[in-house]
């Protein structure tokens, strides 16, 4: 287990701001772009073309079932064009967040591109579930995938801060796989992912919806949500559709009837949004280098 000193230096570099990295300049360029002019649009296709890693990430991932585009895609203005431009600027957004990150040296038992993977299934099965909710409480598509893309983002902030940390933990949560996540992380760290996450929504100034999603995302932290979020109780929902994908990440219990009415999803189709999901993840399973 941890040492009282090693839980300390983590919670003072989490209480300096500046001790997390600064959003990429393209991140905060892409999250400020409207797209309601055609100004808008064609700054959104230049910042990403002038990033060949963005360029070559959003393309690979356009051109994976995973997206549901039958076309060839080459180009970003081909995926502009077949994903929608809301969509791809926000996994635009979601590939430069993460990109430093991603670039840091697996470890033993935590490997970035895994989280990468576990989030941007769970952002594409976000999108699943919302389309069977009613449309006037549908969370728009933007915040949808770039909830799902940065829901996670705690954990590669600490694997950042101190990745002999990250490791022990997440050596921790495989040893204890049916134990919630967040117990295992208060035992270990004395602190969650869930909080981590917060810290660099409130360092990187991320909207309000995407910052309530980093931290609030697991029980019981979803119930206590000071103010209705349904992009909180979506992303909830979406981790227990498809529990440990990715990443091993126990979030508890199986979907209530409540869960589901909440999201104005008759608790009937459950089985079906599942079944659209399990299939999701088999395909994001077989993508390489993404």
């Amino acid at each position: 287990m941890t040492d009282e000193s090693t839980r300390t230096r983590l919670k003072h570099a989490l209480a300096n701001l500046e001790s997390l990295p600064a959003m990429p300049s393209i991140a905060q360029k892409l999250l400020a772009l409207e797209l309601n002019t055609d100004e808008g649009e064609t700054e959104l296709l230049r910042l990403i073309g002038q990033d060949p890693q963005i360029s070559a990430k959003l393309v690979g991932l356009s051109n994976s079932p995973i997206m549901g585009v039958t076309r060839k895609i080459s180009t970003v203005n081909d995926a502009a064009l077949l994903l929608g431009l809301t969509r791809v600027k926000s996994v635009a957004i979601g590939i430069a967040s993460m990109s430093d990150f991603t670039k840091l040296p697996p470890g033993r038992d935590f490997k970035p591109q895994d989280l990468w993977l576990h989030c941007m299934t769970i952002a594409v099965v976000m999108r699943t579930i919302a389309a069977a909710m009613p449309y006037r409480i549908r969370p728009p598509e933007d915040q949808i995938f770039l909830a799902g893309l940065l829901h996670d983002i705690g954990f590669m902030a600490l694997h950042y801060l101190d990745h002999k940390l990250s490791n022990e933990l997440h050596h921790q949560i495989r040893l204890q796989p049916k134990r919630p996540v967040l117990e295992v992380e208060l035992e270990t760290l004395g602190i969650t992912h869930c909080y981590i996450g917060s810290q660099i929504a409130r360092h990187w100034n991320l909207p309000a919806e995407i910052s309530a999603v980093l931290g609030y995302h697991h029980p019981p932290y979803v119930d206590e949500m000071p103010e209705k979020n349904l992009l909180v109780r979506l992303i909830s929902v979406a981790e227990k559709v498809l529990p440990d994908f990715g990443i091993a990440e126990h979030t508890g219990d199986e979907i209530t009837d409540f869960e589901w009415e909440e999201l104005g999803i008759n608790p009937s189709e459950a089985e079906e949004i599942r079944a659209q999901s399990n299939e999701l993840a088999v395909q994001a399973a077989h993508m390489t280098g993404i």
